[in-house]
């Protein structure tokens, strides 16, 4: 892999009062005061159409604020915190009393061994389309066809980060469990578990749907001295790096060829013909293609869903200020 300089930060707000509130309401509150922030553009999604990754995300975990930067987004990140002494929700202020800050130079690139990550944050997986087709593969393909998923989720923060992968990229999910937990909006399947993959990755960041909502978050198994949560509720597991075995048929392999094809339904839409193909019997003509439930080919990453949820509009719905 041939790889641009590339950077994160993590930041831990320690507050005086444990938060209660979801990532859109904390977003919200710095939205609201800190407006002349460089770091709002990031926020209100209004970079949303240059950047399809997140480059700044919120999370609560352990009733605890975290923000993650990556790439341009770690200056927007370091200039908040400097000036966050407090913020206010409406019904109760928070102090910030600690403010814990990692930094790291060069977070995503491959490696020649297995890293471990654990969930730390449901990770949606799968939307309308694809829980079509899980439900229709064999029980014994459901964890390979994660498998692929995932690794077309670390091609696609690839290519947004601008790192040109000409290697293998192996993936290996350990859910707790193969039933998904069902999220009545937009359809979305989410997974809890861990997964091990050839790739370092930088704490907190969000994979599969929903990211700006705080989902898919991973912690690092790989550092014990990373970062980690104080009075944690979650067990986090021992450090862990394994050699990569490719006869190991848990592993999945994916490659430059797998990457995601992106969408963006907000394109304007274009006039097409209200004509159809008819048969001799004059009936619609059917497609004759049908996809392989065991393989997954060009999943499909629909931003739609993410920016029209990033809005200025919709955070003032999501805010009771």
């Amino acid at each position: 892999m041939e790889t641009n300089i590339s950077e994160s930060i993590s930041a831990r707000l320690v507050s005086d009062k444990p938060i209660k509130k979801t990532p859109y309401q904390v977003k919200g509150v710095f939205m609201k005061q800190f407006s002349d922030e460089k770091i709002v553009p990031f926020l209100d999604g209004k970079l949303r159409s240059k950047y399809l990754y997140p480059r700044v995300q919120v999370k609560i975990l352990d009733e605890q604020v975290y923000i993650v930067g990556i790439n341009e987004g770690v200056d927007p990140v370091l200039s908040l915190v400097d000036n966050l002494e407090f913020f206010n929700f409406g019904d109760i202020t928070v102090k910030i009393e600690k403010i814990d800050v990692e930094q790291n130079q060069n977070p995503v690139s491959l490696v020649d061994k297995l890293l471990r990550y654990k969930f730390v944050t449901p990770w949606v997986a799968l939307n309308a389309g694809s829980s079509k087709k899980f439900k229709g593969i064999e029980e014994k393909n459901k964890n390979l066809f994660l498998n692929k998923l995932l690794g077309q989720n670390l091609l696609f923060l690839s290519k947004e980060l601008g790192l040109n992968t000409d290697s293998k990229i192996y993936t290996k999910v350990e859910l707790d469990s193969m039933d998904p937990h069902n999220h009545e909006e937009n359809g979305w399947r989410s997974f809890n578990g861990e997964f091990r993959t050839n790739f370092m990755l930088p704490n907190f960041i969000g994979f599969g749907n929903g990211i700006t909502r705080g989902f898919g978050s991973i912690f690092s198994l790989n550092h014990p001295n990373n970062l980690e949560f104080q009075n944690s509720s979650k067990e986090l597991g021992e450090y862990t790096i394994e050699d990569i075995n490719e006869d190991d048929t848990s592993i999945s392999i994916v490659t430059i060829n797998d990457a995601p094809v992106i969408s963006n339904r907000k394109k304007k839409k274009r006039f097409k013909s209200k004509k159809k193909a008819f048969s001799k019997n004059n009936r619609p003509q059917k497609s004759r293609y049908k996809g392989k439930n065991n393989n997954v080919k060009k999943q499909e990453i629909d931003i739609d869903d993410e920016s029209r949820f990033n809005s200025e509009e919709y955070h003032q719905k999501q805010h009771d200020l």
